[in-house]
């Protein structure tokens, strides 16, 4: 990945775009790839091939990782702003584009989430059709969804807002990248609509700007996540070691 001038720092190897949330919807008016990496995926670049892949060939990567953002603003003279998935969402909302009706296709991560998402939606003003929905199978190892490229090929809709999880939503997002013929907004969002619409549990604006979201979700489901934030203290090590450099392939990943 080239480095794409004043406006990119690169940690890790991946271009981070240090603009502001208005910014960056600004440069995916044209279409492409944007990724929001969150630390407890990060740590895996050394390990993860798939997922090293798609942050490298994004066409954005915002500084989603309050963690990540912290640590590097520590080591580095050269200072990053935060900007998370959260507050880019809440822009991205408020696009005419986004919310015309037949614009945007949602890629929902199961159908309760669907369910909970869609009425949310509807009371900010966008209504779904149904065909304006997809829903997520069980992606494996290596991504392969005919069905929704199918769709897409057959009504090129100019947004696709990914919400599954994250380290599946960034490959998926670069095998339509790769596969269709045209580009559209791909985003990659993640779990950032379920603050919003009750799905998870709700994170309150002041939360999510001192960086403090992982601490709800901690509180809200300690097995599912203290052990995933705990998992993402390696980043420390990597970020301390390579800093902008990306850090080699492990062996036998």
């Amino acid at each position: 990945m080239a480095l794409r001038g004043t406006h990119f720092q690169r940690i890790l190897g991946v271009d981070f775009f240090c603009g502001t949330a208005h910014q960056t919807i600004a440069r995916m008016r044209a279409g492409g790839l944007l990724v929001v990496p969150a630390a407890p995926a990060l740590k895996d670049l050394p390990t993860n091939p798939a997922y090293r892949e798609a942050l490298l060939n994004a066409d954005l990567a915002i500084t989603d990782s309050a963690f990540m953002v912290l640590i590097w603003n520590l080591i580095s003279r050269h200072r990053v702003p935060r900007v998370s998935g959260l507050e880019y969402l809440k822009e991205l909302l408020q696009e005419p584009d986004v919310r015309a009706p037949g614009n945007t296709l949602w890629v929902m991560a199961s159908p309760k989430s669907a369910q909970t998402n869609i009425a949310w939606l509807r009371k900010q003003g966008i209504v779904l059709r149904d065909q304006d929905i997809y829903m997520a199978p069980l992606y494996k190892a290596e991504i392969h969804d005919p069905e929704l490229l199918t769709k897409l090929r057959a009504h090129p809709y100019a947004h696709v807002v990914v919400t599954v999880g994250g380290g599946t939503q960034e490959r998926l997002g670069l095998y339509l990248k790769q596969q269709l013929s045209y580009l559209p907004a791909i985003h990659c969002i993640g779990a950032a609509i379920a603050f919003l619409s009750g799905d998870q549990v709700h994170i309150p604006t002041w939360a999510d700007k001192t960086g403090l979201g992982w601490l709800f979700r901690c509180l809200a489901n300690p097995s599912a996540y203290i052990p995933r934030y705990w998992g993402a203290r390696k980043l420390v090590w990597l970020l301390l070691r390579y800093r902008s450099e990306l850090p080699p392939l492990a062996i036998g990943s």
